[in-house]
């Protein structure tokens, strides 16, 4: 009997890929323009006070200085992620999806001198179940015994 839990590999390998994607986007995009309502609204109503602190720029701003630093987070958490892998595996990834250009993976094991079996049953999973952890996205399946009602 194990006491580690078994890993859906299907959908831990998705869940990796939206990491990477997730990581690439975040180097490569700019925060979305949020453009402060200056128009004045010219009335003769009395203003309303409400628990609002901060202008309509003001909150912009702060939305905007949250938002990259949540970016610059994540780009960190995935450095250090990346970096927890062993040099070979790092190059792996890299070369496949990190590189300026995507390479395919017969490029990428063919680079490394690896055959296309061995790379794709044990080089490839092991850095996505690697990363997964790191990531912390990894998808647990569930136990059969409670579906049996052995507890």
């Amino acid at each position: 009997m194990s006491f580690l839990p078994e890993i859906d590999s299907n959908l831990t390998q998705i869940a990796v890929e939206e990491a990477i994607e997730k990581y690439r986007f975040y180097l490569m995009s700019v925060p979305e323009e949020k453009l402060p309502q200056v128009t004045p609204k010219y009335t003769l109503e009395l203003p309303v006070f409400s628990n609002q602190f901060h202008s309509t720029t003001e909150q912009i701003a702060i939305e905007r200085v949250d938002e990259e630093r949540k970016r610059q987070s994540y780009v960190e958490f995935f450095r250090k992620a990346v970096n927890r892998l062993s040099p070979r595996e790092r190059q792996a990834l890299i070369l496949r999806y990190l590189g300026e250009e995507e390479l395919f993976d017969y490029e990428v094991y063919n680079q490394l001198g690896m055959s296309e079996s061995y790379y794709h049953q044990k080089f490839k999973p092991r850095i996505f179940y690697k990363l997964a952890f790191a990531l912390k996205v990894e998808v647990i399946k569930p136990k059969e015994e409670k579906e049996n009602g052995i507890f």
